[in-house]
């Protein structure tokens, strides 16, 4: 993920389109299954149901979106090669087929990748969809003028880094072959056991050239999945789905279509939408939301009342929140001066800051404690949910800093209870404590935002996130700490500057691996050896709780996205 705090923000808020919501321990959702009114909890097919959002579904085009596992309005649309497994907890962060037959089908080396289409697939007119449709989608998404997808494609397919789209270079991309109408190979730069999970982006959605309408196929993209567009007001402000006939049950397994229709309509404030979803009225029954979470007031008003309780769907997304330090800004060159502060460090007092022990869980690995990531338990700097100020004074002092410093932590003014003021209030009070003062500065979101991922203008302390493109730890190790990935110039996310060529080396050889259970574990024990290096101090994991209407049934919520599938509900 190259934007976490744009991306973030999608997936926390829209599974997205990604794009999210966030990580926890290796446990799925408290609830689960259906949830209905009436004593009658089985899923039926029919009805309507309404979606509200606080952010509109803007850029509805598969070039554009940035996604994990086809994301979740736009899965229900947009089908993708492969898709995400729509199963509650860690079974749902596994990857399936979804217009392929399998996963895919490596060379030795995993360099060159190979898919079959299963028979019968149609768009919305009925027409056949081809691996040719599949080639096509993905080079329109190198098009300048319908950026902001995954940039993934343009480093992982040979030959692909200056390609600049099917509407000014009609070539094509060499490094995609479609030797006949249902097989596509794919050639890489380099080994990607993890193409899989690539090819749940929407990039690999097929779109029929004949179709194609530039900048304006967002307004009606041709639907390969169970609903397609009969409105988009506002660049996605209010959007109206309803089936597309030529879609078939035999073909997807994953999605289950029941609704006839879905109304999804966006800008409403977040205590709106909790307060419409609490009522249930009229048709606000049979609604949901993919965007807003409940804040810890809510929570608390939520927890009182049975009915309410039960009406509340809990998930875990990959996503970390931590304290990051730039090694090469005083006085955190100094190794036992970022031990000290990762000692001193109060994660009773964070999670209360983020909502509470219902909002957040306290976060000792930089990889999110779920399998699907190589989460492997450790704490190298332990103490305690309270912090050990003595131990962290001890190894100031052997910094040189016996009689303490003053040290200035960076946050954003923004109110998302995860890099705003109060968390950095609880790191200044925790750290008070062991000797150290911390002056706070806050900026705006954008400021704040744009000087952390800059190496020029980095801060040397501040409050950071981070959230996966896809459930293993590959997406979440290599950006923030592979080396090669450190860019001078231009949006940088390894905020350590980190470039140890052992650390490199094990992250390519771990890309090498398509046995994900293996790569895993691999990825497990290199955030350990990262860790020993105190660049990071891990904060918390976030926990997202969102209301359903009271009508909503078969809610279910996978550790890929963290949030309610909207393609499993039903509202009969």
């Amino acid at each position: 993920m190259r934007q976490p705090s744009v991306i973030a923000r999608r997936v926390a808020a829209a599974s997205v389109s990604l794009v999210l919501a966030a990580g926890a321990a290796a446990c799925g959702p408290e609830d689960s299954g259906a949830q209905g009114a009436g004593g009658d909890s089985t899923p039926h097919k029919g009805g309507t149901l309404t979606v509200l959002n606080s952010q509109p579904q803007q850029d509805f085009d598969p070039a554009r979106l940035y996604t994990s596992g086809g994301g979740n309005v736009p899965s229900l649309v947009f089908r993708t090669l492969t898709t995400r497994n729509r199963e509650n907890g860690a079974a749902g962060a596994k990857v399936v087929p979804d217009l392929a037959t399998d996963t895919g089908r490596p060379n030795k080396d995993a360099t060159v990748w190979t898919y079959t289409l299963k028979a019968g697939l149609k768009y919305e007119d009925g027409t056949p969809i081809t691996s040719a449709d599949i080639k096509y989608g993905i080079e329109r998404s190198f098009a300048p003028e319908l950026s902001g997808g995954a940039p993934y494609l343009r480093d992982w397919l040979v030959g692909a880094a200056d390609y600049q789209g099917p509407y000014k270079d009609k070539k094509g991309l060499d490094a995609i072959e479609t030797p006949d109408e249902r097989t596509i190979v794919f050639h890489l730069n380099k080994p990607e056991g993890e193409f899989p999970y690539l090819a749940t982006q929407t990039q690999f959605t097929p779109v029929p050239k004949s179709k194609d309408t530039g900048t304006k196929y967002e307004e009606h993209p041709v639907s390969s999945g169970p609903y397609k567009v009969v409105a988009n007001d506002n660049d996605g402000e209010h959007l109206v789905l309803e089936r597309n006939p030529y879609w078939s049950a035999s073909t997807d397994a994953e999605r289950k279509a029941y609704p006839d229709r879905i109304d999804v309509r966006s800008g409403f404030d977040s205590a709106v939408i909790n307060q419409r979803l609490s009522a249930s009225q009229g048709k606000d029954a049979a609604a949901v939301t993919t965007d807003t979470n409940l804040g810890p007031a809510e929570l608390a008003k939520v927890t009182g009342d049975k009915e309410l309780a039960a009406r509340v769907g809990t998930g875990h997304f990959g996503y970390t929140n931590y304290l990051a330090f730039n090694p090469t800004v005083k006085p955190f060159d100094n190794v036992k001066v970022r031990q000290a502060i990762a000692y001193a460090i109060d994660r009773s007092s964070v999670v209360n800051a983020a909502g509470g022990s219902a909002l957040a869980e306290p976060a000792t690995t930089f990889l999110p404690n779920q399998k699907s990531f190589g989460y492997t338990p450790y704490d190298l700097f332990p103490a305690g949910p309270s912090g050990d100020p003595a131990k962290a004074r001890q190894l100031l002092k052997e910094a040189g800093y016996g009689n303490g410093l003053t040290i200035t932590l960076t946050h954003s003014n923004s109110k998302d209870f995860e890099t705003s003021p109060e968390i950095a209030t609880a790191v200044q009070d925790a750290l008070k404590k062991a000797g150290i003062t911390v002056e706070l500065k806050g900026l705006e979101d954008n400021d704040y935002s744009n000087r952390i991922h800059d190496v020029r203008t980095e801060p040397g302390l501040f409050l950071a996130h981070w959230g996966a493109d896809w459930p293993s730890g590959g997406p979440f190790l290599a950006p923030i700490f592979d080396g090669r990935q450190i860019v001078k110039k231009g949006a940088n996310f390894n905020t350590g500057l980190l470039d140890d060529k052992s650390v490199n080396a094990e992250i390519d050889a771990i890309n090498k691996l398509t046995d994900l259970d293996a790569a895993a574990e691999r990825w497990g024990a290199l955030d350990k050896k990262i860790g020993e290096k105190a660049l990071v101090v891990p904060l918390f994991h976030p926990v997202y709780k969102r209301l359903y209407g009271k009508d909503v049934k078969n809610v279910v919520i996978s550790d890929w996205t963290g949030v309610l599938d909207i393609s499993q509900v039903a509202v009969k």
